[in-house]
C-alpha cells in the first residue's frame, strides 16, 4: 500500500512539472536556446515568430550579430513580461548564406512551427528566393537585406530594415560629384546585393555627371582582385567604388596598396563593420562609406528617440557579448524584430497574419537602430537620406566623416 502510494505521488509530480507553462525564448533549428528571463508572459501561448539568417557561410560576419541581437532582445521581452502577456519565442534558422537553404528554411519554419512572421534573410539573393513561399502563406517577412529590388519589386508582405542601395548609391555618388572625382571604377561582388548596387550605379552616374571607365566584378569566395584593379587602373579612374559585403571585401584595398594605387576607396554600406577594418589592416586607412548612425550615436541627437533607443541597446550588448556591436547589421535585426513586435502589441487577441501585416505597414515614426521608420501602402522601405552619415577609417576604426 505504501509503495502504490509512494507512485501515484510520482506521476502526480511528474505531471504537475510537464504542464508547467514555459517561458517564451529565442531558439535556433538544432534547438539551442537563448537565455530566458521567464517574466509574466507565462501565462498564455507563446507568439512564435521566425528568423532566416546567415549564421555561416558567406555572409556569416552579417547573420552573427544579427542573431546576437534577436536572442538579447527576445530575452529582454519576454523578461517584462512578453507582449500582452504572451511569451515571445523566435525559432533562428540557419540557411548558410545559399539560397535553396533559405527556401528550405523557410517552409519548414512555416510549415512545422507555424510561425505568424519570419524575419530575414541576411542577404538579397536568400531574401528575394523566400518570397514564393513567403506569399503562398500569406504572413509578412521583414527583410535584413539592402537591394532595392527587395521593396522596388513590390510585394504587400515583404518590408525591409536596412537603407535600399538606392538611397546609398545616390548619397555616395553625390560625395563623388562634390570632391570632383568623375572618373570612376566600379567592383561590385557577385551576389544580389553587388548586382543591385552595380546596376544602379550604371543608371544613375550620368545624372552626378560621373562615368564609370571600368566595371569590374568578384566572387565572393576570390582571394585575389589584383587582375580587376589592374584594368580599373589602367582605365584612368580617379576613385574606386566599391559595392560588396561579403568578407572577401577586404582584400581590395589591400591589392590596391599592393599596386600602388593611392586614388581613394569608397565602399557600400555594407563594409559598415569594424571586421572589414581589421582584416584590411593600414590598407583600410581613409576608406570611406555612408551608413546609418549606430558606429556613432550621437550622430542620432542626443536626447532623441532614437539616441535612446541605440545606447540603450549597445549597452546591453556589450553586457551580454562581452563588446559593443563591431558593424549596423546587429541594428538591422534588432529593427526587424521590433517592427513586427510593435505591431504585434498593437493586436487584439485572435488576429491572423493578415491582420499582423497590415499593422506593420501602418508603422509610423518607429525610431529604430537603423532610423526612423515610416511604411505606407507603397513603401515598405521607410528610411530617408536624413538616416544615413558618412564615416572614414581613421586611426583602425570607423569615425564620422567631417
Amino acid at each position: 500500500m505504501r509503495k502504490r502510494l509512494w507512485v501515484m505521488s510520482a506521476l502526480a509530480l511528474v505531471l504537475v512539472l510537464v504542464s508547467a507553462p514555459l517561458g517564451g525564448c529565442a531558439t535556433t533549428g538544432d534547438g539551442e536556446e537563448a537565455p530566458d528571463g521567464g517574466g509574466e508572459g507565462a501565462g498564455k501561448e507563446p507568439y512564435v515568430v521566425g528568423a532566416v539568417l546567415s549564421l555561416t557561410g558567406a555572409q556569416s560576419a552579417l547573420g552573427v550579430p544579427e542573431k546576437n541581437a534577436i536572442d538579447l532582445e527576445v530575452a529582454r521581452i519576454n523578461a517584462e513580461g512578453g507582449i500582452n502577456g504572451h511569451p515571445l519565442e523566435v525559432i533562428i534558422e540557419d540557411d548558410a548564406s545559399d539560397v535553396d537553404q533559405a527556401i528550405a528554411r523557410t517552409t519548414k519554419l512555416i510549415e512545422q512551427d507555424n510561425v505568424l512572421a519570419i524575419i530575414g534573410s541576411t542577404g538579397t539573393g536568400q531574401s528575394m528566393a523566400m518570397r514564393e513561399v513567403i506569399a503562398e502563406a500569406g504572413i509578412p517577412q521583414v527583410s535584413l537585406a539592402g537591394s532595392l529590388i527587395i521593396t522596388q519589386d513590390f510585394s504587400p508582405l515583404v518590408f525591409q530594415t536596412p537603407w535600399s542601395n538606392a538611397l546609398v548609391v545616390d548619397v555616395t555618388l553625390e560625395y563623388l560629384a562634390d570632391l570632383g572625382l568623375t572618373n570612376v571604377g566600379l567592383i561590385t561582388e557577385d551576389t544580389g546585393f553587388g548586382k543591385d548596387g552595380r546596376t544602379l550605379v550604371a543608371e544613375t552616374a550620368a545624372n552626378h555627371g560621373l562615368t564609370v571607365v571600368s566595371d569590374q566584378v568578384f566572387k565572393p569566395a576570390d582571394t585575389d582582385m589584383t587582375g580587376q584593379l589592374t584594368v580599373i587602373k589602367g582605365a584612368g579612374a580617379d576613385v574606386v567604388l566599391m559595392w560588396s559585403s561579403v568578407a572577401a571585401s577586404s582584400i581590395v584595398p589591400k591589392n590596391m596598396a599592393q599596386l600602388g594605387m593611392d586614388i581613394p576607396l569608397v565602399g557600400s554600406h555594407g563594409i559598415a563593420r569594424q571586421e572589414f577594418v581589421d582584416s584590411a589592416g593600414a590598407a583600410a586607412d581613409g576608406v570611406v562609406m555612408f551608413a546609418g548612425k549606430v558606429l556613432a550615436p550621437d550622430a542620432y541627437g542626443v536626447g532623441t528617440p532614437s539616441y535612446e533607443a541605440a545606447t540603450s541597446f549597445i549597452d546591453r550588448y556589450a553586457e551580454t557579448y562581452g563588446e559593443p556591436p563591431s558593424n549596423t547589421f546587429a541594428g538591422h535585426a534588432y529593427d526587424g524584430l521590433y517592427l513586427v513586435v510593435e505591431a504585434l502589441k498593437r493586436l487584439d487577441e485572435g488576429f491572423t497574419p493578415s491582420d499582423l501585416r497590415d499593422e506593420i505597414e501602418r508603422t509610423s515614426g518607429f525610431p529604430g537602430i537603423g532610423g526612423v521608420f515610416t511604411f505606407s501602402a507603397t513603401d515598405h522601405n521607410g528610411m530617408s537620406a536624413d538616416d544615413l552619415v558618412g564615416y572614414r577609417v581613421t586611426d583602425g576604426a570607423w569615425a564620422l566623416l567631417e
